[in-house]
């Protein structure tokens, strides 16, 4: 269904007439409520007054006026365009944005940022000589026995999984268990 001129202006006149947006779609057929809820908007039509028969008789002419009123505002906001368009020969001289401030591309790895909760360098030299001696397993390789500690970007093909045995009631090896479970007062001491 497409908004030809003859329904466009069936839907002003019954709107104007104070009709329910149901019964203007059940009208010109093929539409819905919504579309024509949505095109009463996009034509800038006026509300109604929900009320007595003399206030049907007032947006009569109100909807007529309001197009007007907005091709009238059009050409207030067009000078304004090239203005815009003149912004991109301020942009050719950019002023330097702060490290801290530059936007990263979604895709693009983060820079990286001290942590509040960083690793001991001895749990760092302890998963480094671990991963060395790591299966590395893929996911339809995992049991309940196997250490499932992921290492690399899932996005690429060298993804791996530890796959060492894993300590007793833990997901993981007993070096990957020092990485992810830390003592509690150790957690509280970091955030201080």
């Amino acid at each position: 269904m497409s908004w030809t001129d003859e329904r466009v202006e069936l839907l002003k006149k019954m709107w104007g007439e104070g009709q329910s947006a149901s019964q203007i779609a059940k009208e010109l057929g093929g539409v819905t409520r919504n579309a024509v809820i949505g095109k009463v908007h996009r034509l800038g039509l006026s509300n109604r007054a929900s009320g007595g028969g003399s206030t049907k008789s007032e947006p009569k002419e109100k909807p007529a006026a309001a197009p007007k009123a907005e091709a009238k505002a059009k050409p207030k906001t067009e000078p304004a365009r090239p203005t815009a368009q003149a912004a991109p020969a301020a942009e050719a001289k950019p002023t330097p944005i702060p490290a801290r401030k530059q936007i990263i591309p979604a895709g693009q790895p983060l820079p990286p940022q001290p942590s509040a909760n960083e690793i001991s360098p001895e749990a760092l030299a302890k998963v480094n000589e671990v991963e060395k001696k790591a299966k590395k397993l893929n996911l339809m390789e995992l049991t309940e026995r196997t250490c499932k500690w992921p290492v690399g970007d899932p996005a690429t093909e060298d993804f791996w999984f530890c796959g060492l045995p894993v300590q007793q009631g833990k997901p993981y090896c007993e070096a990957h268990v020092g990485v992810a479970f830390q003592p509690m007062s150790a957690r509280r001491d970091r955030r201080r």
